[in-house]
């Protein structure tokens, strides 16, 4: 049976008294996050402010088994920001998802309403002409979450019928606006609140498709309400770091109404996020000192082959820097990076790491 299925559906069941652990530790990354974020000027808030936003829409996507280019995904955002100059967006899945994104951003001081799942729908879809954009789902097929070969699928989910979609969403509706959660700060109910609505509406699963996407944005935007702000954090780009516990978590709890484990492991990754992003900010940070340290004592090339490695955010350039990786990025000579890299070496700019031909180097940042 699927959580749909039982007849004490949506009744939910489940015990919150680990979650408080989380919350007070949540509470204290905001703190520290946002801490960071009065120390940064306008310009390192706003550069911050847009990777969180692009990781975000890069990694809902790739969730789903869809690759958006990064470049278009920036350009997109900046261009619905108001960002000049305007920049060519050449794929037109990425302004769909990138201004969806930045609408549930927007949106965050608003009831939640029917009409505004749709519209965020309508946005993500408007550039697919095979998707019906901002209708719910119809049609006598069920729906199926399904994975596998053909002859060889594995039916992970069955939603309920399309018949009944416009019944369970108005249901989902009145749980949203009507439901006393068992928890008493303002934190642990928007964790908890977090975790069940994101269930709640993909065990509905109402769209033809968009459902995992549409359905992590009102995770976040749930969050954001109960925290009575927009929260420094990317969950789609946790989530996707261990997207097959993800789906193993989404799969059980799909398949009971008991959700004590869901709402754990769904808090948890909230946290990971938060975490994330607190080094996310203290990376910019470093880098701004690094910049304002070094900037004036680099040449053309080594500028640029470090400005490529610093692209890379927190999580560093895959392999360190090489002379050979040098004379691609910089189209110079062997003999010129092996150089440029000592003189950096030489600088205290880069650590140095293994010998003879296997030397590599990373940013001492």
């Amino acid at each position: 049976m699927y959580n749909w299925q039982h007849k004490e559906w949506p009744e939910f069941i489940y015990k919150a008294d680990k979650l408080q652990e989380t919350a007070i530790l949540f509470a204290q990354e905001c703190g520290l996050v946002n801490g960071l974020v009065l120390g940064l000027n306008e310009e390192l808030k706003q550069e911050t402010f847009l990777e969180i936003l692009t990781s975000e829409a890069i990694k809902t996507s790739e969730i789903e088994g869809e690759y958006v280019s990064r470049e278009d995904i920036m350009s997109s955002i900046k261009n619905n920001l108001g960002i000049k100059p305007e920049l060519t967006v050449k794929d037109k899945r990425a302004s769909g998802i990138a201004k969806l994104i930045l609408e549930v951003n927007r949106d965050v001081n608003q009831q939640l309403n029917l009409e505004q799942i749709l519209n965020w729908h309508k946005i993500l879809m408007e550039y697919d002409p095979k998707i019906n954009g901002g209708q719910w789902r119809k049609g006598i097929e069920p729906m199926q979450v399904i994975s596998g070969a053909y002859g060889r699928e594995v039916i992970h989910y069955e939603a309920p019928p399309s018949e009944n979609v416009p019944a369970e969403l108005e249901n989902f509706m009145d749980w949203y606006h009507r439901s006393e959660l068992p928890v008493n700060d303002h934190i642990s109910k928007a964790l908890l609140k977090s975790a069940i609505a994101h269930l709640y509406f993909e065990s509905i699963h109402p769209f033809e498709d968009g459902n995992g996407r549409i359905g992590r944005a009102l995770a976040e935007f749930t969050l954001f309400q109960g925290l009575k702000n927009v929260a420094f954090l990317s969950m789609s780009k946790t989530i996707e770091q261990d997207k097959n516990k993800y789906y193993d978590q989404l799969k059980s709890a799909q398949r009971s109404l008991e959700i004590t484990d869901w709402i754990n492991y769904f808090a948890e990754m909230i946290l990971a996020a938060q975490k994330d992003a607190k080094e996310l900010i203290q990376f910019t940070l470093k880098k701004a000192r690094f910049y304002d340290q070094y900037k004036n004592q680099l040449n053309e090339r080594q500028l640029k082959a470090i400005q490529r490695m610093l692209k890379n955010g927190a999580d560093g350039f895959e392999g360190g820097m090489t002379a050979r990786k040098y004379t691609g990025i910089t189209k110079t000579s062997k003999a010129t990076a092996t150089r440029d890299l000592q003189e950096l070496h030489d600088r205290g700019i880069f650590t140095q790491e293994g010998a003879g031909r296997s030397i590599r180097y990373q940013l001492a940042l």
